[in-house]
């Protein structure tokens, strides 16, 4: 069984009209806990799995002093102070690679052939590149290396047995398998897969596929969705789209409710006469709406059904789309056992004008050009869902008033930091 919420977890404090954008998000951020269990998963599965706690490393890495390059191994002190000369030192028969160490001891003053990855022979120190050095008559000649230790790794340099290499709230990424394998770690104590249901609600809404009615349009919200939370990292349960009915609305927020820790849902949020979701929320489970000041959005819906939360977004799919990345994503996130998101952005020159008014944050469609700026999509409105396709990321516009002109920086953040 999953943790629960508190009941006021979305709670507003008393006589608060329009809420700042980083004032939402703040709250969100105190109101919300972890939801999900833990379990173990093998490193093969990890990818995209959320640590439950530190993982400490079980042996150094390297496990052992190891040559860098193919080359001569030899002790750094063998060669005196005088390092401008050359130094002539017989070979040692042998040689070590990796895999196969050297067995037994380098005498002083002499050098062995070593290969790349081979650890450091006992009596040795400091490797000599081949390509630096002259073999023959059973002597090699080079002109010494700066400094003791030059073209070797040390024991333990990158990590040390019991050393914390991956901290709890971590997404595990591809690259931290190979730091996890690297230190001998076979399985590691994962978040159990948060799962999010998606319910898009109207008369009007038909799949994409299928015949169109007359009044109808194409439910662009819950292929969206769907979507976005599965490159957030988590399992999605689809509750379809559901007609403006009351009793089929509360029966999909009742499944909901029993199949997954969140639920998403776009339209009926308001106080329109079909607008189930917030009176369902308000009648028979709990509802805070929150209005956001912030374009597009606005109007956010947060609440509790059966226990579970639930997210409002708005239906228009622009607002949707934006709202989802900027509050549900990190809400979600800290839901499944990640640390809070922060978004990030990068402060590039506009390609655009415009004469911003203050109230309300505002995240407009933009896409970098060749040369490193952020040029925005020809209209603000927000039904246009072309203009999605169209950019790779948003430009974000403080709350305050500000005039932009081609070459005024502005942050950019880019879907590719929001996924």
């Amino acid at each position: 069984m999953s943790a629960r919420l508190r009941d006021d977890c979305f709670a507003l404090p008393p006589g608060v009209d329009w809420t700042p954008v980083d004032d939402a998000l703040a709250r969100l951020r105190e109101g919300l806990t972890c939801v999900t269990g833990v379990e173990s998963a093998p490193l093969a599965r990890a990818s995209g799995r959320v640590l439950a706690e530190d993982v400490r490393a079980l042996r150094d890495n390297p496990p052992a002093a190891n040559s860098a390059i193919d080359g001569y191994a030899f002790a750094w002190e063998a060669l005196g102070q005088i390092v401008e000369d050359e130094a002539n030192l017989p070979l040692q028969t042998g040689r070590a690679a990796a895999g196969h160490p050297f067995k037994g001891t380098v005498p002083p003053g002499h050098a062995l052939r070593i290969l790349t990855g081979a650890e450091l022979p006992q009596g040795t120190d400091t490797v000599v590149l081949q390509e630096d050095a002259r073999v023959g008559a059973g002597r090699v000649r080079f002109q010494p290396p700066r400094k003791s230790g030059a073209n070797s790794r040390g024991r333990g340099e990158d990590a040390r047995a019991g050393e914390v290499v991956l901290s709890a709230g971590r997404r595990i990424a591809p690259e931290d398998l190979a730091r996890l394998a690297s230190v001998g770690v076979g399985e590691v104590p994962v978040r159990k897969p948060l799962r999010v249901a998606v319910l898009s609600t109207g008369d009007e809404l038909v799949q994409a596929g299928k015949a169109p009615t007359p009044g109808s349009i194409y439910d662009a919200n819950r292929p969206m969705l769907y979507a976005l939370i599965a490159q957030f990292g988590h399992e999605t349960v689809d509750l379809g789209a559901q007609q403006d009915r009351a009793g089929t609305i509360r029966a999909a927020l009742d499944r909901g409710a029993e199949d997954a820790d969140a639920i998403l849902t776009t339209g009926g949020a308001s106080a329109g006469d079909e607008d189930h979701i917030s009176r369902l929320l308000r009648n028979e489970g709990t509802v805070t709406t929150w209005r956001i000041a912030v374009k597009p959005g606005r109007p956010l819906a947060l609440g509790l059904w059966n226990g579970v939360p639930v997210f409002g977004l708005p239906g228009n799919p622009v607002a949707a789309f934006v709202c989802a990345l900027m509050f549900a994503r990190p809400a979600l996130a800290v839901m499944a056992g990640q640390a809070w998101p922060e978004p990030l952005g990068v402060t590039v020159p506009a390609a655009f004008s415009k004469a911003k008014k203050p109230g309300r944050r505002e995240y407009l469609r933009a896409r970098l050009t060749p040369d490193g700026r952020a040029e925005v999509f020809h209209s603000e409105g927000s039904g246009l869902i072309g203009g999605l396709s169209w950019s790779d990321g948003l430009v974000e516009l403080p709350d305050g008033a500000l005039d932009v002109k081609p070459g005024t920086p502005v942050r950019y953040l880019p879907y590719a930091a929001l996924r």
